[in-house]
Formats: C-alpha cells, structure tokens, sequence
C-alpha cells in the first residue's frame, strides 16, 4: 500500500488509516454492521485518534490495486482515510474527563470541511458537566458556545486539551492539562450528574407462613410486611406497615395491622442535606438518637465523595521536585500520588476505621527520600478539617410505649476544625425538660479521644425538678506492635439528677398515670422448686412479678424507669500473629442509682482456620426475655466438600446455654445454578432438653421476579412447614415491572427486544418480556455501573450499547436506558445487473436513510433491522468521486417462534429494478 503525506501527516497517522482499511474489512467479513467498528481497529492500532486530530489534515490513501479486481469495483474510501471516521451527528455519550466519568449526555459532532471526519462541538451544558472553565481569551469561541450550528473545540478554549472519541463503547474521553482542572477529591462526581429518577410507585414485600403441629394441635402464623412509595422529581413518600394473622386448633383468628411509619423526604443538595417530614429518626451522633414525628433537616453524609467521608486527617508536606508520595498504615499502602515541587496537601485520604498512624514517604525525582508520620486514631465525634454537620428537628416524640407523646425540639452540629480536634454541640427541648451538650474530640498520638458534658432539667409531676449531668468518654486506638484494635471504648457517669429526654418524657408520662416514675425494676431470674418462674406463671403474672403492666398486644410495657449511673462498653480485637488465629471480646457494663447490683453482659471469642477448615468458639452473656441472663458456650466448625464452584459444605456447631441445656447440631447447605440462584440446606440436631432430636430442610429460589423459600422439619411430638416469598414491584410509565427485593435505590432497565438477558451488575436478574428489569441496592451519589450480558439475544436484537451508567439520589428510581433496534437479520450477497459485485465499502440505505451496513468482498452484507420486506438503496461514490445508486426489493419467509441462523439472500441491485430469491438458512 502506497501512502503519501500532507503537510500535517505523520507516519503513526498512516499506520491507523491503514488499520482502519483492514478493520473495514474484517468487520465486513465478521458482519459488523457500520463503519464505526472500523474505528476501533484505528484506536488500537494508533492508540485511539481523536476526533480533534482526525479534522487536522493527516491523511492516507489506499491502493485499491490491493483490492479484489484491482480496485474497480470499490467505493470511495475517503471517509476512511483521516483515522476515526465520525459521521455529523448528535451523539449520547458516557463524557469521561482525564478518565473520570462526569455524566452521560448528548454531544453534537460537525464537520469543519466536507470529506472531513465530524469533530465533537464543546457547549455550555458540556462545560458546565465537566467543570471545565474557558481559559483562552478568544471571545469569537466563547461566542459560539451557546450557537446551535456553529462548533468549537475545547482546543479552542483550553491549551492543550483534547476530545476523543470511541464510537464503538459510546465514550468520549476528554484530556486536559491537571493545570487547568479544578483539584476534585477522589470519588467526587458532579452534582449536575446525580439523577432524580423517573416517577414511579415501589413496593417491597415480605410474606411468610409458619404452621407447627403438636399433639394433634395445629397453629398457623402468617406475617406480611410492606414498604410502599412513590417517587416525583425530588419529592419521596414512604410508608412501612406490617399484617399479621393467628390462627389455630380451637382458638379465634387473631388479626393486626400496624402502621409502622409514614414520610416524605427531598434532598436538598446544596446543603448536603435531607429535608423529611412525618416519622424519622434523629442522628445519634451527638444526643442519643430517638423517634421523631415532624419535621427535620439533616446531613447526609453520602452526598460527600466517599474519599471525604467519616474521618480521614489531611496530610501536608513539602517536595522539592516532581516528587512521588506514599501513605502507609500499619505496614499497608493506602495511597500514592505525584506531586509537583512546594507544598502539597493530601485531602482524599479514605477512612479505614478506628486509626493506625500514617507513615508518608516523599521520593524525589534525584532519589533523596524523607518521611514523616501523621497521627490517625477515630471515634465517632471526629469530622475532617472544614466539615460540618448539622441535624434540626422538632416535631412529637415517637414512642409506642408512651400514652402521651410530647413536642421535642433539638439542634445539634459538629465541625472539624483541623486534624486535632473537632468541635460539637446541641440542645433539646421538650414538655417540662431542657439539655444542652458540648464536647470536642482530639486525635492525639496516643489515640482518639473525644469528652463532652451534657447539663439536662427535667420537672415531673409529684416529683419536683431533676437538674444533673452526665459525662462521656470515648477512647480509641489501634497498637500496629502488637495487632490490637481497641476500637471503641466509651464511659458515661450520669449524677443522681440526670435524666435523659427518653427517660424523662417517660417519667413523666407514668406520673401523669398515677404509676411510680422511678420504680425499682428486679431482674434475677427467680426459681420455684427448682423451676424458672417463667414456665409455671401466666404472662400477667410475670408481668407483674417482673415490676411491668400485662397488655394483651404488648406482654410488657415498663411502668417506670431505671436511672443509669454508669455506663461502660468495650470493643476488642487481637491478632495472634500471621497463623494465630483472632480474638475478639465484646463487653459493656451499667449500673444504676435506684436499683443495687450491675448489668454486666459479654462476648468473646477466638476464630482460626486449619487448612480449609474455619473454626471459632466463643462464650457469652445476654439478657433474657424477662430480664434474667442466660450464659452461652459454642463451638462451629465448617468445612467445604470439594473444590467445585457448587461443592456444598458441611459445618458443626456444640452449644450450651444456661436455660436450654446442651445442643448439637449438624448441617450441609450449598447452592446451585449459573448465577447461585438455587440454595439449599438439612440440618440435624439433638438438645439434651425434652425437645429431643430433629431433622429439618430448607431451599430457596432467586428468581428474576422474586425470592421464594420453603422449609420443613419435625422433631419429639412436632413437625414444622413454612413458606416465604419477597420482592418488589415497580410502576413506571412503561408499565408494571416484577424483581428481588431491593433497597431504597434501584434502577429500571430498559433494553427493548433483550428479553432473558443477564444483568451482570445483579446476578440472577433478567430482563422480561417486555424489555423492563429491576436492579436493586444501587449506591447514592456515586457512580454505579450496569451491564448486560447480551449472549442468547434474538439475532434480530441489535444493542447500541451494554453497559450504562447511573448516579442517583438516594431514594432515587433511575431509568438506565439501553438503546436497541430490533428486527431481522441476514445475509445479502449483491451483484450488478452485470452480474459483477456490488462495490466494496459501498452503504445500504433502507427507506427512511439509515445506514444499516457495508458491502464487503464479493458483494457480501450482513443487514441488520430490517423489516420482512422492503427495498433498500445500495449508494457509493466512485474513484472520480461521483456519486452512483442502486436498489432492490426483498421478502423474507416468516420466521420460526426462535431464530437461530441469519436468513440468507441474493439479489441483484438496478437502478429500478430487483429480484431476490430467498436461500435456505444457515450461519453467517
């Protein structure tokens, strides 16, 4: 092939047009339907062209010598000839920018001169998304910005930046200096990208069934729990409620329906927070948190880069030449940049937990290195430097065990004021009760410390007025010598005077009852005869028994209160070396002013593994139902059996209990299916009590539409069925859609003709009939990537693309569009009236002048989209550049209900006339 160079042409430049020439020709011959699949060869031979250099003047010729016939019978190929060839046109793109992803738009290409490749038009809109700035004083180009038909490129406006674009991904990627990019912590995503979804109603629902039978005597429970609302723009309505019905062997049918919550929320972004209004919860990262019916205004810590959020100290430092930085904790890398020469600071860092110091390493560009250490230890009080968050609610306390609900009034902020300290305060209000904290915490080396003071007055009638305080500590910190993380460990003394506002509203509300405000609560379990008390006593009595109020819909609702005096909790874990195993220890303690004794309840535990077999044993103690403790022993073990994906395994567990006795137990469980949909599960077990042996099964089904379980068992005197289903139902303009449960942030695939097709991004789930799936637990604010797999589509399904892009507001019902054309496929081979080959590279046309494929070697075409009859329009541009056209009719049997091969066709293509003669089927 002979090539020659124009004055801006470069030899890589003729090295991608003739990648292009080879690309044209294989996708010809593989059936690649547009010449755009030519421009992924010329990416990867060249690297990617881009747009702005393919209209540059570098250019190539071909040698049609080289082709079949000598080159006679081919089209024009100068569309080919200047690297990436693009088409004018309005594109919709995934805009990466430096290889960031900012959002997924619509993007004009133009030609600058007839012949030449288009070359994507900077806007506004387009600028704005990428947060990019004109820096070139050239007010002709900053002119056009807004003009419909005039095109700039973003060369024109920004030194040295560049547009590219794949056409065969649907991405344009843009380049521009790191000088003129406004620095962007990491994960960070433009807000004029999060995207409020579509309006639509969602339902979550949960059913499940359990009948026993026991001595002739039969007892069904059934449960149904529901989550339903409806999205419109910003706005969300939620709402929770719960059904259940009792039923059973000479008894009534019991039924209750509890409304559980309703609300409406709107995101308010340039606050970074969330404006909800009706049944919440209030943050409980200053006051303890409690249930709210009002109005309330908080921050929503994920509206923040997910490199800014939870507590990360900023590092800075100096290099003194193009220096490359390192951040190491406890022995792990976290991070690596390069930094030009003078300060730097390190703002992104993500948090890993409670600490463990920073070690950063500064190497310079001759080789000198120098390091320095940043302190790291967190509790839940610390904010980065410059943060703030803030909660404001008012409203009426929501509490079921309150006759009386009063109005609460509370604001609270928190603010890091650098890498040392961060500040916070609040107050709360409410009916004959008044509080107000402040505090700070420090990260200091010795570890994380965090100290506030909390002045409450509280007036309960009958009782006069509480005035006191409580003081809380918290303390954390992780030793890299010895691989201990004491991650959280936190006291609270509260004087004699202290009330909380929970504690106190509820004091209030027994005395306004005639009850004891502050009565002593016994929480030894008492024996009769050697028997717990709890299985000879009627429910009442040991409500009364146990200082609490029998109530036919709640067994126990407390009429009075302990005061807290102190309050300690622990959280431990030591790693034993590389092959030592792990302990973990989990442990809190109370004691209280009206009420001798303490509260003490553990967990600790040792966890290893020998070859594939895990292992852990563990000792604990917890309160029980009715106030007594209850002491526990386990030991688990579990083993898989093989080494196949779907090899099921088999684990052990050995507990003794204080109340249940001893009980061994056994179980083999695994999963089935391409995608773990089928689950499956037999256990045996024995207890030393009267229950015996028993012998149960379960499985379950993850179905694209919703998850099914079912289980059965029998023991001593019993046996045991059970049924479950849950999922979720969606209501869009597209109509009604069925899938898995999901979370409050779900995605509606839209693939028109994609019916059965996998969406990778939720294993399991496929589109349905009518092109619609529901991809659940979608992350807010960030970007979240979903893909097809389009194996076993209809061959007449073509996708433009199979993967997509989101990024949602929280509660947000995105649609991820998936653009396709439908329609039949096949094979034309198409020849003259002379009987020669329709010229190579040659375009067929159907009726309304879409472009549907190139004619390869031989006059073979792979059509797609077409209709079961028609007539297309082959046209080409000779080597003199005129233009020439042809056009014939086709007809195509009526397919089968499944269409495994391309129909296959000849015909012969005039200027008014055609003939073509169905061939029997076969592949391509």
């Amino acid at each position: 092939m002979e090539s020659r160079r124009a004055s801006s042409g470069h030899s890589p430049l003729r090295r991608a047009a003739l990648a292009v020439a080879c690309g044209v020709a294989l996708a010809v011959a593989m059936g690649c339907p547009h010449p755009a699949w030519a421009a992924a060869a010329a990416a990867a031979a060249e690297g990617g062209a881009t747009a702005d250099a393919s209209a540059s003047g570098g250019f190539a010729d071909f040698d049609r010598s080289m082709l079949p016939g000598a080159g006679h019978d081919t089209a024009d190929l100068s569309r080919f000839e200047h690297g990436n060839p693009v088409l004018p046109g309005v594109y919709n793109l995934d805009v990466y920018l430096n290889k960031n992803w900012v959002g997924r738009m619509d993007v004009r290409f133009a030609a600058p001169s007839p012949g030449a490749n288009a070359a994507a038009c900077v806007s506004t809109a387009l600028l704005d998304r990428m947060s990019l700035v004109p820096v070139k004083a050239d007010a002709a180009a900053a002119a056009k910005l807004s003009s419909p038909s005039d095109c700039v490129n973003l060369g024109d406006l920004i030194p040295g930046a560049t547009l590219s674009l794949d056409m065969s991904d649907l991405r344009m990627d843009g380049s521009v200096p790191q000088v003129y990019m406004n620095q962007r912590p990491r994960g960070w995503v433009n807000p004029a990208s999060w995207d409020a979804g579509v309006p639509a109603f969602l339902l979550n629902y949960n059913f499940d069934s359990y009948r026993t039978t026991s001595g002739g005597q039969n007892q069904t429970s059934t449960y149904l729990g529901l989550r339903s609302g409806f999205n419109i723009g910003l706005w969300q309505f939620r709402q929770d409620s719960t059904g259940t019905l009792q039923s059973g062997t000479n008894q009534p049918s019991q039924r209750h329906w509890h409304n559980i919550d309703s609300y409406v929320q709107r995101a308010l972004p340039s606050l970074g927070a969330v404006l909800s209004l009706g049944d919440s919860y209030t943050d409980g990262a200053v006051f303890d948190s409690y249930g709210l019916r009002g109005v309330q205004l908080a921050t929503d810590d994920r509206m923040l880069p997910q490199s800014l959020r939870g507590y990360a100290p900023v590092v800075r430092g100096v290099a003194y030449t193009n220096a490359k930085v390192t951040v190491t904790q406890n022995g792990t890398q976290i991070y690596q940049t390069t930094v030009a020469p003078g300060p730097f600071v390190l703002d992104d860092l993500y948090p890993t937990g409670y600490g463990g110091d920073l070690v950063v390493n500064v190497t310079e560009a001759d080789g000198r290195q120098h390091s320095f250490t940043v302190p790291y230890a967190s509790v839940a009080q610390l904010m980065r430097p410059g943060v703030t968050r803030f909660d404001i609610a008012a409203g009426q306390l929501r509490n079921t065990t309150l006759q009386n609900r009063p109005d609460v009034i509370q604001a609270a902020v928190q603010h890091g004021f650098s890498n040392r300290l961060t500040g916070y305060a609040g107050v709360q209000g409410s009916d004959g009760y008044a509080a107000v904290l402040v505090g700070g915490a420090l990260n200091t080396p010795f570890g994380a410390l965090a100290l506030d003071i909390t002045h409450a007055h509280a007036s309960i009638p009958g009782y006069g007025t509480y005035d006191g305080q409580s003081f809380r500590v918290s303390y954390s910190k992780i030793i890299p010598e010895t691989n201990t993380s004491l991650s959280v460990a936190a006291d609270r003394y509260s004087t004699s005077g202290f009330l909380s506002l929970s504690d106190a509203e509820a004091a209030r509300d027994y005395a306004s009852h005639g009850m004891n405000a502050l009565q002593y609560q016994p929480t030894n379990q008492q024996m009769i005869d050697g028997l717990p008390v709890q299985s000879l006593l009627t429910p009442a009595q040991l409500a009364a028994l146990n200082g609490t109020v029998y109530n036919v819909n709640n067994l126990y609702i407390a009429h009075g209160l302990l005061q807290q005096r102190n309050r300690f909790t622990l959280t431990l874990n030591q790693q034993l070396g590389s092959s030592g195993g792990s302990l973990y220890a989990n442990a809190s303690v109370n004691d209280y002013w009206n009420r001798n004794g303490n509260d003490t309840q553990f967990q600790m535990g040792y966890n290893n593994h020998f070859g594939r077999l895990t292992y852990s044993v563990s000792v604990s103690r917890g309160r029980t139902e009715l106030g007594g403790y209850d002491n526990q022993v386990s030991l688990n073990a579990s083993l898989p059996l093989g080494d196949t994906p779907h090899a099921p395994s088999i684990s052990f567990n050995l507990n003794h209990a204080t109340n249940s006795g001893a009980q061994e137990q056994a179980t083999v469980n695994g999963t089935l299916g391409q995608w773990n949909q089928f689950n499956y599960g037999a256990t045996a077990s024995h207890s030393s009590n009267d229950t015996g042996s028993a012998y149960n099964a379960n499985a379950g089904y993850n179905s694209p539409y919703a998850t099914l379980n079912a289980s059965i068992g029998s023991g001593s005197g019993y046996s045991q069925a059970s049924f479950g289903a849950s999922g979720a139902v969606v209501a869009h303009a597209g109509g009604i859609t069925f899938g898995q449960p999901t979370g409050d942030t779900i995605a509606i695939v839209y693939a028109p003709g994609a019916a059965g097709a996998h969406v990778l991004s939720a294993p399991g789930i496929t589109v349905d009939h009518a092109g619609y799936a529901l991809v659940p637990y979608l992350t807010p604010y960030q970007l979240d990537t979903i893909q097809i797999d389009p194996q076993g589509l209809p061959l007449g399904v073509q996708m433009d693309a199979t993967s997509a892009q989101v990024v949602p507001y929280a509660g947000a019902v995105v649609m991820a569009d998936f653009k396709s054309k439908t329609g039949r496929a096949l094979i034309a081979r198409i020849r003259m009236s002379d009987g020669k080959p329709a010229p190579f590279g040659a375009q067929v046309f159907d009726a309304t002048n879409e472009a549907l494929g190139v004619v390869g070697q031989a006059g073979l075409t792979l059509l797609r989209g077409v209709g079961p009859s028609g007539r297309l329009n082959v046209q080409w541009n000779d080597e003199q550049g005129v233009a020439h056209a042809c056009a014939f009719p086709y007809t195509l049997p009526k397919p089968g209900k499944v269409v495994t091969a391309y129909q296959q066709i000849q015909t012969t293509c005039v200027a008014d006339n055609a003939a073509a003669q169905p061939q029997k089927e076969g592949g391509a």
